[in-house]
């Protein structure tokens, strides 16, 4: 495999360096000393710089404003912001407008993607159903709109459902900054048990949210569906979107998981080297050097696992498993790797790293969010062997 990266995915991650080397990870209040969210809104000043230097179309076409480039350029971006724990939805409205450009109504693309790349709306998506446990998209029930007893009454095979609109009935948990998003993205399912994709407007009649924190004290919301109405070109039926959005959302929080990784080891090479004891910094003992090359080895593997799902992603190219099996594998990587790597970053700070006044329990709580995102390492095992049941190798 060769995970070159071009001319153009390279200058995305110098532009998003420029960017990010100017945020610090403690300009919001630590969440170990805060209660509730540590902040009501995101980082304008950052989202207002991405969308200057034209990282928020990244992966949008020229013809909507953007770069056009692909999954990998967004990702190798996510991986930058990680490292300064941005608080910002880059992932979710991303991966949202790239698959509303891919598989979305024309028109609608055409009136709201060039003001995401601008900066000046705001996507989001629930990915995470009402539990968090069940796929995302049985959460939410979509009838035609007149279909009263919600049997489909003839109409649930086009599209369109009969040119009346749709209805949506449910709730998804954790939805990350609802509050402040324009558009909220919400996975469904239909009479037939067909997943689509809705795009709902956050002050549309019958949409409520409540407020939610996550781990890393960033705000999430609850948000409910009461028979929320939406347009037929704000529903995405074509075959395919969720599956492929939800893949490249975890594919994306891998590359968070990457990037925050290797800060933290970063700053435990720091730590470790200036730390003396007995005369010696502590990095010489072997039991340290022996933990951090542990984590080096879980890091190299994230980042491999992590290039081989955005290959498939971008390039719909094929294999032995489906592109969702590379998933699985980068995802599973990904959440046991950057946990291992905080544990032995706080283990070899010492009591050091649990001073709220130094950063490493921030990128701790981040860590902890980001390995249960989407799925922690055992779901995706459990998808994975599903994956090998189904498509038996050799």
């Amino acid at each position: 495999m060769d995970f070159t990266f071009t001319e153009e995915q390279q200058a995305a991650v110098e532009a998003a360096r420029a960017v990010f080397s100017d945020v610090a990870p403690d300009r919001a209040p630590s969440p170990a000393l805060t209660r509730g969210a540590v902040a009501e809104d995101i980082d304008r000043r950052l989202w207002h710089e991405l969308a200057r230097t034209d990282l928020l179309g990244l992966t949008l076409s020229p013809d909507h404003g953007g770069a056009g480039l692909d999954p990998i350029a967004l990702c190798l971006v996510l991986r930058e912001s990680a490292r300064v724990l941005a608080r910002v939805p880059l992932l979710e409205s991303c991966a949202v407008a790239t698959a509303l450009q891919r598989y979305g109504d024309r028109a609608l693309a055409a009136e709201l993607l060039p003001r995401a790349g601008r900066g000046e709306q705001i996507l989001t998506v629930g990915a995470n159903g009402r539990t968090g446990h069940d796929p995302a998209e049985l959460a939410v029930s979509a009838r035609p709109y007149g279909d009263e007893d919600g049997d489909g009454d003839g109409r649930d095979d086009g599209p369109d459902g009969g040119g009346s609109g749709w209805v949506l009935d449910g709730v998804q948990t954790a939805v990350p900054w609802a509050q402040v998003a324009d558009w909220i993205a919400v996975p469904a399912h239909t009479a037939g048990g067909r997943p689509v994709l809705a795009l709902v407007p956050r002050t549309r009649d019958g949409v409520t949210l409540a407020d939610q924190v996550s781990t890393n004290g960033e705000r999430l919301a609850e948000v409910r569906l009461e028979a929320v109405r939406v347009e037929s070109r704000e529903l995405i039926a074509v075959a395919g979107c969720w599956d492929w959005l939800r893949s490249l959302l975890t594919t994306g929080t891998c590359a968070l998981a990457l990037g925050l990784g290797e800060r933290v080891l970063a700053m435990t090479a720091d730590y470790t080297g200036k730390r003396e004891q007995f005369g010696f910094p502590v990095a010489t003992f072997q039991a340290v050097a022996v933990q951090a090359a542990d984590r080096y080895i879980d890091l190299r593997a994230m980042e491999a696992t992590l290039w081989q799902a955005a290959w498939r992603i971008s390039t719909g190219s094929g294999g032995p498993l489906p592109a969702a099996g590379d998933v699985a594998v980068a995802k599973i990587w990904a959440s046991d790797g950057v946990r291992r790597v905080v544990q032995t970053a706080q283990h070899l700070h010492g009591g050091f790293g649990a001073d709220t006044d130094y950063p490493l329990h921030r990128y701790h709580a981040w860590a902890k969010q980001i390995e249960l995102s989407l799925g922690p390492a055992a779901a995706h095992e459990e998808a994975l062997g599903d994956l090998l049941a189904a498509h038996p190798l050799g």
